[in-house]
């Protein structure tokens, strides 16, 4: 792998050693460093890990600048246009698309493995009425450990694929039950004549003595089609912060439920999972559409702390491909609805006025998949405390498949970052009458 070097040379010392740069496929090459404090005596400084690449990886690719995204070398576009997210979690776990009978066998086992132990259902019950949906699947996904004990050796492939799909497959139940169990309704058991996205959504809104999709507002396949595409589109996106916390709980051997737990809680954080939700909570700012054009003029002032929510990212640099394929399902979503919610029409305004705006346009500020996210959610009746939620249905296929990577591995290393020390340098202790 390792081509070529990279010579580094000590100021200080006038030491200089020479450090292999491994080659990548795709994308930036990396220089090999894990010896620089042996060598030189020094740490590098990389705060947020912007510059440091923690490990190797089949997965996904993403070039920020030129706005692509691949899973296992497919351009999303494609895997949006033609794929089901079972298809996709497969691709993710396995490395290829799986053929008609793979898919049939995987999607069997993904429902068979959405039921959840009565003993598990109950665990519910300990939750206040009106405790964060995040905060319950957390728990209960942690919890799972305690259920399959006997399950849980990561140096076996069968229990490992076992692990990850039951995952896949229990995600959406726990998630279902968790708003069900913060609005009093009664849990609603999975059925195996459902696709995925058509089963979670009846797991959500049916009622005790009907099931959504008999009911008179029967499920729309273009709501379905919706959902399907966002579970794609939050796949997965390389080592993102949940992504790394699930492999930083793994390099422990952490077993698979706690590691994916983890996950999960670095996914509530507002400036990662909760994107979307803070993009409605913009637009319950700005009120009204004829705020628009002082919230846009805000935003571009650097003196004002507003922020345009929902537009640019952090890595891609020119446009979100996500935000490229959602747009057209979002604006298919609202029209479908037909409804005269004033957050909608405020949220396309917005939209208008900054793909619009000189400034918008001059800093390749464009709308990214959370701006278009939030906003086809509560078209769907999605309420906004489960946003990140959805977020963390999709993204566990992603996360899986990087532990069954990570396990698949010789060595796994545990994980631990150094410092830079800026504290006070060594002193003594003084006597409690002294200080």
């Amino acid at each position: 792998m390792a081509n070529d070097t990279l010579l580094i040379k000590h100021s200080g010392t006038g030491k200089q050693v020479e450090y292999p740069l491994l080659k990548s496929t795709l994308g930036a090459d990396t220089v090999e460093i894990r010896n620089l404090y042996r060598d030189l005596g020094c740490f590098t400084h990389d705060p947020g890990f912007v510059a440091t690449a923690s490990c190797t990886s089949k997965i996904t690719y993403i070039d920020g600048d030129n706005g692509i995204l691949l899973y296992r070398g497919y351009p999303i576009e494609q895997l949006a246009e033609h794929c089901e997210f079972t298809e996709v979690a497969y691709l993710l776990m396995h490395g290829e698309l799986p053929n008609e009978r793979e898919l049939l066998d995987f999607d069997l086992e993904i429902s068979d493995r959405a039921i959840i132990h009565e003993s598990l259902r109950k665990f519910f019950d300990g939750f206040h009425y009106d405790a964060h949906p995040m905060a319950m699947l957390v728990g209960v996904v942690g919890s799972l450990s305690a259920f399959y004990h006997s399950e849980m050796n990561i140096k076996d492939p069968v229990q490992r694929l076992r692990a990850a799909t039951r995952m896949i497959g229990k995600m959406p139940t726990i998630a279902a039950a968790s708003y069900r169990h913060s609005v009093g309704r009664p849990f609603v058991y999975p059925r195996m004549d459902l696709n995925y996205c058509e089963n979670f959504l009846n797991m959500m809104f049916s009622r005790s003595s009907q099931n959504y999709i008999d009911q008179d507002h029967y499920i729309d396949q273009d709501f379905v089609k919706a959902l399907n595409l966002l579970f794609i589109l939050h796949a997965d996106h390389e080592q993102n912060a949940s992504t790394s916390t699930v492999r930083l709980a793994a390099s422990t051997g952490a077993n698979p439920y706690a590691c994916v737990a983890a996950g999960i809680a670095a996914l509530w954080g507002p400036a990662h999972g909760g994107a979307n939700e803070a993009v409605l909570n913009m637009l319950a700012e700005i009120g009204s559409v004829d705020n628009v054009p002082k919230y846009i003029a805000k935003a571009k002032d650097s003196e004002d702390p507003f922020r345009l929510m929902g537009f640019g990212h952090r890595v891609y640099k020119n446009f979100d491909p996500r935000a490229t394929i959602i747009r057209k399902t979002c604006h298919e979503v609202l029209s479908k609805t037909q409804t005269n919610d004033p957050l909608f029409e405020l949220a396309l305004a917005v939209e208008e006025h900054a793909l619009k705006d000189e400034y918008f346009i001059e800093k390749k500020l464009y709308p990214n998949v959370d701006f278009y996210s939030g906003i086809i959610y509560k078209a769907l009746g999605i309420p906004v405390d489960m946003f990140t939620v959805m977020f963390a249905i999709a993204r566990t296929s992603g996360w899986v498949a990087h532990w069954l990577e990570m396990m698949e591995e010789a060595s796994t290393p545990i994980s631990r970052p150094r410092q830079l020390y800026v504290g006070p340098a060594q002193r003594d202790l003084a006597a409690i009458k002294n200080r």
